[in-house]
Formats: structure tokens, sequence, C-alpha cells
């Protein structure tokens, strides 16, 4: 049976929400990020886009390519709330979808033609979903979620493509190889400095010379170059919390230790949550005494995904929790009131020099292992506290 998968995606999503609260802002170049010198773009109208203005972009930049932007600080919860909305109108039509993010969906419509035609549907969809959530939302769809996703892209804003089966290499023959997912601007650039700048050039380059040059990269960018993607729509269901917890082999009072210990559980939730794209706005972090007495504490907070946050928050919880100075046999940290969101979402007040320490931080973990880059006050924790997620059904890493 021939695959047909949609991929959705709200168009400037952030910044559509803004326009919905305020219809004034409709038209006028917005920008979504930090205020100050140092902020950071998270999001930006299409208005600005092009003056060259795009996410993750200094703010003191994006002001000077655009001077006449209007600057927003953001509202994450009014965004989640958007994407809740969304979501439901897609899991009351949709047989079986996957959110990959706060602002994207891809739904498996694979067999739907014999009854009814699955774009069409798809397109009847997009439209209930702009009706009833008043934003706008583009849709792409072909046999597999890697070209419908470029296809969105390739076409949006407002955008309804549909790649039919075996236009798959007339479609991405002519793309720059930055269009394709997970290209990112070193990969790009060293293609470039080969010559390679079109997908197509890329699709003709022999399978061992990539192996070479990238590795095991080198066949996942031979199978996109070909538009062939086997990953399955993931059926969407919602994580609550995300938590890891230390008994320990015998009860201590070592209060560095206890705090290393922390320090390695705050890095590992924090990795994990930056990896599944999501957002945490409560912490909790919880003792065990050597009699079984168990207490914990909680505080909200701003979204975040930063080590830097996380640390000094869960910090304080210990100190104001811990204070009946007696054995402990367990601490545990746990990140809940989560929402879908990039790392750099969160980081509204941030800086771009903190966006780019943490995405060089999670590819060293990814491609090295998480344990290969720790902070030094920590190298005496034990390995098990790194590598395991035991609460919450969190993901064993």
């Amino acid at each position: 049976m021939e695959r047909n998968v949609i991929h959705l995606d709200l168009d400037a999503f952030f910044v559509a929400v803004e326009c919905k609260r305020d219809t004034r802002l409709k038209g006028k170049p917005l920008i979504i990020g930090g205020s100050s010198r140092r902020g950071v773009v998270a999001a930006c109208s299409y208005e600005t886009r092009k003056f060259g203005v795009h996410s993750a972009m200094p703010m003191y930049l994006a002001l000077q390519l655009c001077p006449d932007a209007k600057v927003i600080s953001g509202d994450m919860e009014a965004y989640s709330q958007a994407s809740h909305e969304v979501t439901q109108v897609i899991a009351a039509q949709a047989p079986a979808f996957e959110k990959s993010s706060i602002d994207e969906f891809y739904i498996d419509a694979s067999g739907m033609d014999r009854y009814f035609g699955a774009f069409k549907w798809a397109k009847e969809l997009r439209k209930k979903i702009a009706t009833e959530s008043g934003l706008p939302i583009s849709l792409g769809m072909s046999v597999n979620k890697l070209v419908s996703k470029v296809a969105t892209a390739e076409y949006k804003p407002n955008a309804e493509a549909h790649i039919t089966a075996g236009k798959e290499g007339d479609f991405l023959d002519p793309l720059a190889v930055e269009k394709i997912p997970m290209v990112g601007k070193q990969t790009a650039s060293f293609l470039y400095d080969m010559g390679v700048r079109t997908v197509r050039t890329l699709r003709e380059m022999p399978i061992q010379f990539l192996v070479s040059a990238f590795g095991k990269n080198g066949f996942s960018l031979w199978n996109k170059a070909r538009g062939i993607d086997t990953s399955p729509v993931v059926p969407y269901s919602e994580q609550k919390s995300i938590s890891t917890e230390c008994t320990f082999e015998n009860d201590t009072i070592d209060i560095k230790k206890l705090k290393n210990i922390l320090i390695a559980m705050v890095e590992k939730v924090a990795f994990n949550l930056r990896d599944q794209k999501k957002l945490a706005s409560c912490v909790t972090v919880k003792i065990r005494y050597a009699n079984f007495d168990t207490e914990t504490k909680q505080v909200q907070i701003p979204y975040t995904s930063s080590d830097h946050v996380l640390l000094r928050v869960v910090s304080e919880l210990f100190e104001k929790l811990y204070s009946r100075r007696m054995l402990l046999r367990l601490v545990g940290v746990r990140l809940s009131g989560l929402v879908h969101g990039n790392h750099q979402i969160s980081l509204f007040d941030d800086t771009a020099e903190n966006i780019n320490l943490y995405q060089a931080i999670d590819h060293i973990k990814h491609k090295h292992g998480v344990e290969k880059l720790i902070r030094a006050n920590t190298i005496d924790v034990n390995k098990r506290v790194r590598m395991e997620l035991n609460m919450f059904k969190g993901t064993i890493r």
C-alpha cells in the first residue's frame, strides 16, 4: 500500500498567536524574543524575514537589519494553549498523528485514498484547523515524512503541496542542500566547499565518498538526497514529567556529595528535556531520610530547558528542604508542566552565546555519549546516575 504522510506546520506560530491576541499587529514587522541588546530572536514575522531576520539571531543584529520592527517579549503559556487547541482539532479528525513540536504535526493517512482521497481530506482538515483556531497553517503531503516536511517549508505560508509518488526526485533535485532537514550551516558549508550546492549534485555523489567525509551521517545524507525516509508516524501521547532519583548504597549526610549528585541529575534531565524538544515550568526536589520519611518541595518557574536556570532552582529547593540534617537514603529531581518547544524558544532573555553553548553540548553528548562531557565537580558521581531515568516514564539512555 502506498504511504500518504501529511505534514502540518503552523505559519510563524508565535507571531500568529500575538496577532490573534492583538489584531493591530497584523502585517507589521514583529520580533519575539529578548529585549536586551544581547537577547535572541525566538521568532519573527514574514515582514521582517525579507530583511534577513531569522530565529536564533542576536537581537541587536535583527534590529540593525529591520530597525522598524516591534519587539515583543513573548508568552509561552499562550503559545502552549494555542498549540493544545490545534492538537485537539487534529486528534478529533486524524486516525494517527505525531506531534513533533509545539507547532508541527505528522499524520499517517495511508489507505485513505481508497475511501475519500488523502489530499482532499488533508485540505479540509487544514481549513478546519484555521477556522477553529484562527491561526494560519500549511500542509505538505508525500510518501514519507522527509519530503512532506521539505514541501511544507518550500511552499509556505498558506501552503497546500502534494508531491505525488515517484516525483520526489523532481521536487528535491533543484533545491539547495541546506533545505534538507538536519543539514546545518556547518554541513552545508562543507558541501559548498566541495562544489555541492543542490540536492541533485548531492544525490549523484558516490555513497562511499559521503561515508568517508561524514561517517555514518553520510548514509543519512545519501538517503535524504533521494527522498528516502522509512521513519514511521509515532502516535502522540503527552508526557507529564521527566524525573530521576538515586538511592544510595550507604545513607549519607555528605552535603558536597549530595549537591554534586543533584548537579549530575539536573544535567541529565535537562539534556533529555532538550532532546525531546520540551520545556518545563515546574521543578520538584525529593529527599528520603534514613528512617524513610519522604519530603518534597516544588516551585513554578518560567518555561525553560537550560541547565544553569534549573541548577539554581534545584539548589535553592534542596537548601530549603534538607533542614533536619539527618542521614539521607535518596534524592530525586522532577521536571513537570511540560510543553513542546525548542531550546532557544525558552531563552527570551538569554544570549546567542548560551544558545550556541547548549547546542554544542547536546551535539557532543549525542555523538559521544552523555558521560563524555560533564561538569568537573561531578566527576566522582556514579555513572549510573547520569545514564538512567527511572521514574515517570522517563527515557532510558
